[in-house]
């Protein structure tokens, strides 16, 4: 903060008296924490945040894989940056040059991470048609044509059948010489389900073997990523290589997964690695996450070619820190990153989506009805679907199934692939169902979903010299989508959590998509049999085009995709980017807000959180309202007969007592103290820097041996004559962590951890010093080490009735990595 406010419970230096202890903070059934352990925050700015040396020792002030970042540290660390550059960049032209590089290289770094993610977009979905088209057959004449680039030239297609021609055989063409019979039917069953099962098992493979972070969406743990948690590798080259490479194969394997919420975390990994070009956010966290933020948005545009949605949905979603700086160079990755998607045209319909869409007929006030019945569909879903798929996901952890990740495919995707291919609506890829159940219907449309009696305009909801009533094939298609949409709800709470990349946008949209059309079909046989109700008499005129199922199909799609992330503006921008249905924003916002509220009903969750609290990562939800009635001394520990936390004293330890301190202890940090009789406190020293510090001070100094005395102070003790050479520490401590009284409530010291982004906070009584960590946040460490303390501290002046000091608690974070 550059100015302490005067709200703030800043407790002076040379304080003295009781402390109280802290105690668990519960809510939600789950135990609130304080901080993860580790470095303090400053205060204030005038204080540096650290008593840096003229030669900085390499590595104090990084984290551990598995730790949270200080955001106030990383923020206070980047200013001293800017105004080390400002001060010299008037000393010569060099530095001046130096210093416009470092002004531009946020605008750098997001150009290049929008390039990467729209050239790796488009590779993704040309190879995915490709690969998906191949279980069907091929192209003679060019084999990397799929199928609908193989006819293009071809003049011996006809109207009904437009995706036949000469060029492209299949399977049982080219193995049997037939096109038909049942032969040629199995054959080709045969060959689907076997170019299935080799691609589910590749892809299987390859994430098992190469990069086990490959797996699954990347959005619950990119989320916790942008929070401040540091998990290594998990936005690494290996990671983005062979994520790029099994997505391809996971989408073409016909599994009921999506590549859209996996781009999200393809483009964060080019944001990562590109990071690392730039010393501005390669040395700093806090810093590095604006440019994931601006990738995510990236990633967004590129999946569904919506650039604005791209960035709302990093604001609303998956950003925990978001300036407006942040907001503009999102934009501008989004922008980067859609022109290049549509320099490649990787759908060769020259548009950025495959489905857009455009309707002719506005929408009707009776049609709201009907959307908000969809939107309850959506919200029950969404509630449905999480608690089944988090059930699944939890039982696949507990169970000997979940050792067998490789079989767990391969069965999903023969399942998936036998029961798929007899219906054509969960054959095709989940992209063509969507775009077929949009569509519109009119004289160019050779669907099944378009056979009415008037093949001249199928979608006409009175008769005026002609019939407008559904043919059997309607029929027959409602009967196969029914079926298909119970097929798509069933395998996508198996699929999702599969250890292969997987989305869910798109199976989402998929089964919301199947059953808007269903009642889009079903109200516009309705107007077309009752059209003297006094609903359609109203609005509809006789002869005029009234209902739209594909209209249905989009809202549908909205309401239960935001049914199970619970994505409001975002999802509504992302829509009608994604179909051009910028006049049908009041049925898509009505269907989304009624889904969300039907999905709270249930829980608040989204399943990305869902997912967040099953993994245990530490992840503080900022939409998430906590009721305490606690003051911040009720929620202290140690008790009195609990052990007291070790605490390091200011020149009176040796380095043998620090070493065995560190070595009994897990502590991810240490209080310092004045004395043991003095119980003032004067700073926090992270473990870390501790350990780091030490080893430096024996690689480059002589004379430190274990009985050297260790000392924080400016200046050395008085020491005999005979005493090995001291280590002075001074750099490493934390000379300002942040405070907050014992009498504050718990929901203020809540938003101080959200809106500041603290790891530790330190709790005052009576201007004595108490020790608070642990963020409060349900699941911070449980999860990562199966074990978490709760810290505390006590400290006693020489006065107290009791004089037994110490601190108590801190999370162990010695996990390993998943």
């Amino acid at each position: 903060m550059e100015e302490q406010d005067s709200a703030d419970p800043y407790v002076p230096y040379d304080g003295g008296g009781d402390a109280i202890p802290l105690q668990e903070l519960s809510g939600r059934g789950s135990n609130y924490a304080m901080s993860n352990g580790g470095g303090g925050a400053g205060a204030s700015s005038s204080t540096h945040l650290l008593d840096l040396l003229e030669e900085p020792i390499p590595g104090v002030g990084t984290y551990d894989d598995f730790h949270t970042i200080d955001w106030v540290r990383e923020k206070c660390k980047d200013r001293e940056r800017h105004r080390k550059i400002n001060s010299k960049k008037k000393e010569s032209a060099w530095e001046f040059t130096k210093s416009l590089y470092d002004a531009w290289s946020g605008w750098l770094v997001v150009t290049l991470t929008g390039l990467a993610s729209g050239a790796l977009a488009g590779v993704i979905d040309i190879a995915a048609d490709w690969l998906n088209d191949l279980k069907e057959g091929v192209c003679l004449s060019a084999m990397w044509f799929n199928h609908e680039q193989c006819c293009w030239d071809s003049n011996e297609t006809t109207f009904a059948e437009r995706d036949k021609c000469p060029q492209w055989k299949t399977w049982a063409e080219l193995i049997l010489g037939q096109a038909e019979g049942p032969g040629s039917y199995i054959m080709n069953y045969f060959m689907f389900t076997f170019w299935a099962l080799s691609f589910a098992f590749l892809a299987v493979s390859l994430v098992k073997v190469f990069a086990p972070y490959a797996c699954g969406s990347g959005i619950p743990e990119i989320k916790t990523i942008l929070s401040g948690f540091i998990i290594r590798g998990y936005l690494g080259k290996w990671t983005l290589m062979i994520k790029t490479i099994t997505l391809v194969l996971a989408v073409a394997s016909g599994l009921s997964l999506g590549k859209e919420g996996p781009l999200v975390h393809v483009a964060c990994c080019c944001g990562n690695i590109f990071s690392y070009l730039f010393p501005k956010y390669s040395k700093n966290e806090a810093k590095k996450r604006e440019v994931l933020s601006a990738a995510s948005a990236a990633g967004v545009s590129v999946a569904f070619g919506a650039p604005i949605g791209g960035v709302l949905f990093s604001l609303e979603e998956v950003s925990y820190y978001f300036p407006l700086k942040t907001l503009w160079r999102s934009f501008f990755a989004a922008l980067v990153a859609a022109f290049v998607l549509r320099s490649i045209n990787p759908f060769g319909n020259s548009r950025l989506v495959l489905f857009y869409v455009e309707y002719h007929t506005p929408w009707y006030l009776f049609e709201l009805f009907p959307f908000i019945l969809l939107g309850v569909f959506g919200g029950l879903w969404g509630a449905f679907f999480i608690r089944a798929n988090i059930a699944w996901c939890r039982r696949r952890k507990s169970t000997r199934f979940g050792k067998y990740p490789v079989l767990e495919v391969i069965t999903v995707a023969a399942i998936t692939a036998i029961v798929a291919f007899p219906n054509p609506y969960t054959r095709q890829n989940t992209s063509e169902l969507i775009k077929e159940l949009f569509t519109d219907c009119g004289p160019l449309e050779s669907s099944q979903l378009c056979q009415y009696r008037s093949q001249m305009n199928g979608s006409q909801a009175y008769p005026a010299g002609s019939d407008a009533a559904a043919a059997p094939g309607v029929y027959s298609a409602m009967w196969q989508l029914s079926l298909a949409l119970v097929f798509k709800i069933i395998m996508t709470i198996f699929t999702f959590g599969l250890k292969v990349p997987s989305g869910l946008f798109i199976p989402s949209m998929a089964i919301g998509a199947i059953a808007g059309r269903i009642v889009g079909i079903a109200v516009e046989q309705l107007a077309y049999y009752h059209h003297d109700w006094f609903l359609f008499r109203e609005w509809c005129e006789v002869g005029a085009d009234c209902i739209t199922p594909g209209l249905y199909a989009m809202v549908g799609a909205a309401a239960c995709l935001g049914g199970v992330t619970r994505m409001t503006v975002s999802l509504v921008v992302i829509v009608f980017e994604l179909t051009g249905g910028l006049e049908y924003i009041v049925p898509l916002m009505a269907a989304v807000m009624t889904s969300k509220w039907v999905g709270d009903a249930f829980g608040r969750e989204g399943i990305y959180e869902a997912h967040i609290r099953l993994n245990g990562y530490p992840f503080l939800d900022a939409k998430e309202e906590f009721t305490h009635t606690t003051l911040a001394r009720d929620v202290m520990r140690p008790r009195r007969n609990d052990t007291p936390l070790a605490v390091l004293t200011q020149d009176d330890m040796t380095l043998a007592e620090l070493q065995n301190i560190i070595s009994e202890t897990s502590y991810n940090g240490f209080p310092v103290i004045v004395s043991k009789e003095s119980q003032r406190l004067v700073g926090f020293a992270l473990r870390r820097d501790i350990t780091i510090a030490i080893e430096n001070a024996r690689r480059k100094q002589e004379g430190i041996m274990l009985n050297s005395r260790v000392y924080f102070t400016q200046h050395a003790p008085t020491l005999p004559a005979d005493s090995p050479r001291p280590l002075k520490l001074r750099s490493i401590l934390d000379m300002s962590p942040f405070t907050v009284t014992d009498h504050t409530p718990m929901e203020i010291v809540v938003d101080i951890f959200r809106k500041l982004g603290l790891r530790q906070c330190l709790v005052t009584h009576n201007g004595s010093w108490t020790l608070r960590w642990d963020c409060l946040r349900s699941g911070w460490c449980t999860g990562l080490s199966g074990r978490c303390f709760l810290v505390s501290v006590r400290l006693r002046g020489p006065t107290a009735p009791e004089s037994s000091p110490g601190l108590q608690g801190s999370c162990r974070d010695d996990r390993s990595p998943r």
